[in-house]
């Protein structure tokens, strides 16, 4: 029998009627079902600003907003974190952006060391699931564009911070799908969250 996790899926698409959404609860639902703690995050429901105004300089004193110390708590009572948002330019939403720069700050999530060029990992002993869906075939986002929304997320944030590994899940040609493909991705997505991963 696997054990429970707590797991925190946070959608990136802005709107909550999306297909994206959809794979969030269909994950959501499937994860729960399986005797996980399961609790989506959905950004364009929060209110906070996605600009990082000085930066990550010392003294910052932006103030988080209520809706951002909630992410921090959630993430910080996590075994398990899922992303699931559109490949917007190769990227990612810019609200998903604003999220991450506004709630991964040093102190939280890394710690800069002095004289390493390593920094302190602070959310190690956490496990995460990139989805991404996109109109691109995966060959053309993975080759000829070179996923860079995948590996600033993947590479240049959560191991960054010292969560591994992180599994990746792309789902591809959206925009020319069938319901019968859309079907069976959201089987998928369904398949991964009774797992639990």
């Amino acid at each position: 029998m696997q054990k429970s996790k707590n797991i925190i899926v946070i959608l990136g698409h802005p709107n909550s009627e999306s297909f994206c959404n959809h794979l969030a609860e269909t994950y959501k639902k499937a994860s729960i079902e399986s005797g996980h703690k399961t609790t989506i995050l959905k950004l364009g429901e929060l209110k906070f600003d996605p600009n990082l105004h000085l930066g990550y300089k010392d003294g910052n004193n932006q103030k988080l907003e209520p809706d951002l110390v909630k992410s921090q708590e959630l993430i910080s009572q996590a075994n398990h974190l899922v992303f699931v948002f559109p490949n917007w330019w190769s990227s990612m939403p810019g609200l998903l952006k604003g999220w991450i720069d506004r709630v991964f700050l040093p102190g939280f999530s890394f710690q800069y060391q002095k004289n390493s060029p390593f920094p302190l990992q602070m959310l190690k002993e956490k496990t995460a699931r990139i989805i991404i869906t996109m109109d691109a075939p995966t060959w053309y986002y993975k080759w000829v564009n070179g996923a860079p929304g995948l590996k600033l997320l993947k590479k240049g944030t959560l191991e960054f911070c010292g969560i591994k590994p992180v599994k990746v899940t792309l789902l591809s040609n959206i925009r020319g799908s069938s319901p019968n493909d859309l079907a069976q991705y959201s089987q998928t997505v369904q398949k991964i969250g009774s797992q639990g991963a």
